[in-house]
């Protein structure tokens, strides 16, 4: 099939002398060379939704869309992997849909602050609506577990304690880790790796796997068998709750370390 170009004065033909659009490979390259640092960021996170957030930036970018635009869609993927999960009976096919709206969610998540990178930097109320998004997710996927574990599931009443402990947990994961950033940030701190670009060993990124958010929405495949997502959520559970009580000590002495 031959290309057709738009003539002059056509909406869709670039304005006289204008610079041709970027590429995405040029835009991917550009957002991979101003990559923030990794430290501390688990495994997934890291080697699949950042670079699959890079690309939907690039996209998104080629398209005209804005940041906010961005966490909308995000918004809308995840929350309807959520309401998903929290009134449909579980089968596979139900795991499969869930997974892939929360993944997809994520990954737009990761490309709202790329995207804002490539436009000349972010707002604060962009930053306001992501945090605030972030927040409603790490409550209400949980919420939904509780749900379909009350609804459909053959499990004694004591298991509907473990999504409300998984959601206190990932909560103050989240109030900690934004707290953190905001309090280095008002004193003129950064950590290490941020500063310097220094990319974080790839073992710390594993023993860090179960606190990331893009493992557990891939564990809502296993939906269909009801026995096996539960011990793997619940082993998520017990080492996101080992991994906060180990680094609540530390960013404690950190943070009261930042008025020495």
């Amino acid at each position: 099939m031959t290309a057709t170009v738009a003539p002059a004065g056509h909406p869709g033909a670039p304005a006289p002398g204008a610079p041709a659009p970027e590429s995405v490979r040029a835009l991917l390259r550009r957002l991979s060379s101003a990559q923030k640092g990794a430290a501390g960021a688990p495994a997934w996170s890291r080697f699949v939704n950042r670079p699959v957030g890079r690309l939907f930036a690039a996209l998104a970018f080629r398209a005209g869309l804005t940041p906010n635009a961005v966490t909308g869609l995000s918004a809308v993927c995840t929350f309807t992997g959520i309401a998903l999960l929290a009134t449909l009976r579980p089968t596979w096919a139900l795991g499969l849909v869930v997974a892939a709206c929360l993944l997809v969610g994520y990954a737009l998540d990761s490309a709202d602050g790329q995207l804002a990178r490539l436009r000349g930097g972010g707002s604060p109320a962009g930053e306001w609506l992501d945090h605030v998004v972030d927040a409603a997710k790490a409550v209400t996927v949980h919420l939904a577990v509780l749900i379909t574990l009350f609804r459909f599931a053959p499990v004694d009443t004591g298991w509907l304690l473990l999504p409300l402990g998984y959601a206190v947990v990932d909560v103050v994961h989240l109030f900690a880790t934004l707290l953190n950033e905001q309090l280095r940030r008002n004193h003129g701190r950064r950590e290490r790796a941020a500063a310097t670009g220094e990319r974080a060993p790839v073992l710390r990124s594993l023993l860090v796997l179960p606190t990331d958010y893009g493992l557990l929405a891939l564990l809502f495949v296993l939906l269909g068998a009801p026995v096996a997502f539960l011990a793997a959520y619940t082993l998520m559970f017990l080492g996101t709750t080992g991994y906060l009580a180990l680094a609540l000590g530390r960013w404690f002495r950190e943070m009261d370390g930042l008025t020495a």
